[in-house]
């Protein structure tokens, strides 16, 4: 679905602002990394009376795809935006950083399904991929917002990166 709503994204990012649409995609997919990353748990929970109960927790198949298809959608949102971005901050580099962006997108794709293979022989989790991935949306949604404090801070504004617009 990624690739499907770029143009959508496109249009989101024309409408209500490339930064708004990135904090949605990087807050959604926080979200759905989580629940993607969290592996069959079996929990035994010990009452007051003594008495013990059992429980187990596990993503099924539709709860799955489902929660695959809206981080593949809202990260197809951002994608679109982030290339918003490109003309706005550098208006006189826009085939360079364009590139820059594509190449460092092409080596995600490249790094992280050997990461992913990487931690799943290290730790023996199937949703470790997850994992990297719910900390590689929190970085980058920190990264984000510290960067539109420093911006609001260098320019004299008082917003301290509260304002969502671009």
């Amino acid at each position: 679905p990624a690739s499907l709503f770029r143009a959508y994204g496109g249009h989101l990012a024309d409408t209500y602002g490339a930064r708004r649409v990135l904090y949605w995609t990087f807050l959604v997919s926080v979200v759905a990394t989580f629940l993607l990353s969290y592996p069959p748990t079996d929990y035994v929970v010990h009452g007051a009376n003594g008495q013990a109960t059992a429980f187990h927790i596990e993503m099924g198949l539709v709860p799955f795809t489902v929660t695959i298809f809206v981080l593949g959608f809202f990260m197809s949102l951002g994608k679109a935006a982030v290339y918003k971005h490109i003309p706005v901050y550098y208006p006189k580099d826009v085939g360079a950083v364009g590139g820059l962006v594509g190449m460092i997108g092409g080596l995600g794709g490249f790094v992280l399904p050997i990461l992913f293979g990487a931690l799943m022989d290290l730790t023996g989790i199937r949703s470790s991929a997850f994992m990297l991935m719910y900390g590689v949306v929190w970085v980058s949604l920190i990264w984000m917002y510290w960067t539109e404090v420093r911006k609001t801070e260098l320019m004299g504004e008082h917003s301290h990166g509260l304002k969502l617009a671009s």
